[in-house]
């Protein structure tokens, strides 16, 4: 295939994505997100798209909206304005803003592709409610670069490309290069070759020298997410380009400042959503659509970002501001741990596991790919290592995520609480025994007795992605619930406990300022108490906080830690107890910079030490959120695992991995032993 194919192929694509973008804006307007009724005229039919994508493309719209209204504040008593919307699709800038009577003295101009500009403009001629906005309207034939001109919107067919073609087109259409002017790319310039996207930027600080670059693009290309987004894209045959010279938001801002524009801010979108939308409309937001995909959310939000540069007379004004309260930067990884890949096959997402008497792991529940429930089973450790073997329920089990599933004394399980959907949650306990005879070979399938728990009491209410954890008293075994969300809450704080002699619910006395409400935390048993660290709090943030819950006379208290180098806060991910050592893998963080690996805390000193992972040996992104993990002896057991990457499509982690705790737990000593030493010799 020679290259101008291959080029002309790229660039269908490219145009392609224009096509499936409007359609995800179209849906996203029609759920309530933001008001835009005129992009159902650019689209065949409104498509319902799911929860995160709308979420996706409400975040993107609400951040070019900012720019947009606060370039028309600070430019409203100039005698002329103009916005240039590069690579501008079907989108309905103009349209909007002429609706709402934003446009005073402004004028649009709008850049694409000659195709997309055609297709639009016909869109355009054929739609009364369209056309109707069009004062002097004047649609053109499709013989020079002007599709459509009226006295406030100009649609030009150029190939954005070639900024000497796209100048003259622009000189033909009006544009007064001495007016103030907000040049618009949303995910535009990333489909060019990286030296023709930087000879743009440079081009616009040039040509327009009283000005204001507003874009919004994609960050990240190292770590899993950025790994799927990036392998997305290539199928689509409309590859990323620069994100290798320019994976992160520093970079970005240096490349505008490199190339000619003199003040810029870069914030990625968690940021931006968390930390310059007030809270009332991000409560409303939240508020629009039954959601359970978190860790998704926050990780696309991380891989995004927004930038305004300005030069001239505007580059005193500021579109975006720095956050008052930055988002607490992650703690640096001092050193890696090696993942190694087993042949176990576990693919699967919201599972939950234990850990039985023998070594056996129990897992039940989860979504497979097929998007149905996922077998039950165990797996059994053995001389050659690791094998799944399939486990039949004496009972048929529903598709249930997020539950737990929590060892008690005499070789049983508890499962409790989780969810079918995100308006479906699922109620009662079950006790499980597992019945295992000799050593099963591959095919052979193994019994699961279930047994519904008649418990009487105040019960708790129904919830999912909670903690379910043995604690003791005085030598009675208790479980306590504590946490999670429902379909009404998004996040509860309440705790329950459950005498399992008596199987009732019962009322413990808990002293002590207990913890904020979460969801997706983690909570180990320990000291007859738990050890409760992390989860998604109510503001939509993770924590990285540590609660002690110790029994005492009266029952239980709450007591906080804090430890020196705290960790980095995250959610959804695992959590173990090693003597007085905290072992935390995995979760979700919200900057892809720190993407969680291993954090090691000792419980007893308050210190804590970071360590990556090291991945080089799985041939596949790791994603560990909404995973299983266990504990034999020093090493770690990661099963599951995944997760719906936006747009992108969904990604299982295919196999178990192990990771060997003996390094960083011979590493916490050293690291505390050192600290210890320090502080001694600074005493004397």
């Amino acid at each position: 295939m020679t290259n101008r194919k291959k080029q002309k192929g790229s660039d269908t694509a490219v145009q392609g994505t224009n096509d499936s973008s409007v359609v995800s804006k179209a849906s996203a307007a029609a759920q309530g997100y933001f008001h835009d009724c005129f992009l159902q005229h650019f689209v065949c039919k409104v498509a319902r798209r799911a929860p995160l994508i709308n979420r996706g493309y409400y975040v993107r719209w609400r951040a070019v909206e900012h720019c947009l209204r606060t370039f028309l504040q600070i430019t409203q008593h100039c005698a002329k304005r103009q916005i240039l919307s590069l690579g501008a699709g079907f989108d309905s800038l103009y349209f909007r803003l002429r609706a709402d009577a934003a446009l005073n003295r402004a004028i649009v101009f709008e850049v694409d592709f000659p195709d997309v500009t055609r297709r639009k403009a016909a869109l355009i001629r054929s739609n009364v409610s369209l056309s109707g906005m069009l004062d002097s309207q004047h649609v053109l034939p499709p013989t020079g670069p002007v599709y459509v001109s009226s006295s406030q919107y100009v649609l030009l067919g150029v190939d954005v490309r070639h900024d000497s073609n796209v100048e003259e087109a622009l000189g033909i259409a009006g544009l007064d290069t001495t007016a103030p002017t907000l040049i618009l790319s949303e995910v535009v310039l990333t489909y060019m070759k990286t030296q023709r996207s930087d000879d743009i930027i440079s081009w616009a600080a040039r040509f327009l020298p009283q000005s204001l670059f507003v874009m919004y693009e994609q960050i990240h290309p190292q770590d899993p997410f950025g790994h799927i987004m990036q392998e997305h894209f290539l199928k689509l045959n409309s590859a990323l380009h620069g994100l290798r010279q320019y994976p992160d938001t520093d970079a970005q801002r240096q490349r505008f400042l490199d190339k000619g524009w003199e003040k810029c801010v870069c914030l990625d979108m968690n940021e931006f959503f968390l930390r310059l939308i007030p809270d009332d409309e991000r409560h409303r937001v939240e508020r629009l659509e039954p959601f359970d995909e978190y860790e998704e959310w926050h990780q696309k939000c991380s891989h995004y970002f927004i930038l305004t540069a300005s030069r001239g007379s505007l580059a005193a004004q500021s579109l975006l501001v720095h956050p008052a309260v930055p988002l607490q930067n992650p703690p640096q990884n001092p050193a890696g741990l090696i993942v190694k890949m087993e042949p176990v096959c576990v693919e699967a997402l919201g599972m939950a596991s234990t850990l039985l008497d023998g070594g056996h792991i129990l897992l039940t529940g989860g979504s497979c790919r097929t998007g149905r429930g996922a077998p039950s089973r165990v797996l059994l450790k053995g001389l050659e290592g690791w094998r799944s073997v399939h486990v039949q329920p004496s009972v048929s089990f529903s598709v249930r995520l997020y539950h737990t599933l929590t060892s008690i004394p005499g070789g049983m399980a508890v499962i409790y609480g989780g969810r079918s959907s995100p308006l479906t949650p699922i109620g009662g306990l079950l006790k499980v025994t597992l019945h295992l005879e000799g050593s099963p070979g591959p095919e052979e399938v193994v019994e699961l007795h279930e047994e519904q728990m008649m418990c009487t009491g105040a019960h708790p209410p129904l919830r999912w992605r909670h903690s379910a954890t043995l604690v003791s008293r005085q030598g009675k075994d208790f479980l306590f619930v504590f946490g999670g969300k429902n379909e009404s809450e998004a996040v509860l704080g309440d705790g329950y406990f459950l005498d399992l002699d008596q199987q009732h619910w019962t009322e413990v006395a808990v002293e002590g300022a207990a913890p904020e409400a979460r969801h997706s935390h983690s909570a180990c048993s320990y000291q007859g108490g738990l050890v409760l660290f992390g989860g998604h709090g109510r503001r939509g943030e993770p924590l990285g906080d540590i609660v002690v819950m110790k029994p005492n006379e009266r029952g239980f208290c709450w007591e906080r830690i804090d430890v020196q180098l705290p960790p980095c806060p995250r959610y959804s991910h695992g959590a173990h107890v090693i003597g007085d050592h905290l072992i935390v893998v995995g979760g979700v963080w919200l900057h892809s910079a720190g993407v969680p690996g291993v954090a090691v805390i000792n419980l007893s000193t308050r210190c804590s030490v970071e360590f990556s992972l090291v991945t080089t040996s799985v041939p596949w992104p790791l994603m560990l959120h909404s995973f299983c993990s266990e504990l034999m002896v020093q090493k770690l057991i990661l099963i599951g695992g995944g997760g719906n990457c936006f747009s992108f499509g969904t990604h299982f982690n295919p196999q178990l991995v192990t990771v060997d705790l003996g390094p960083a737990l011979k590493g916490t000593e050293l690291t505390l032993r050192s600290s210890s030493l320090t502080e001694q010799f600074a005493s004397i």
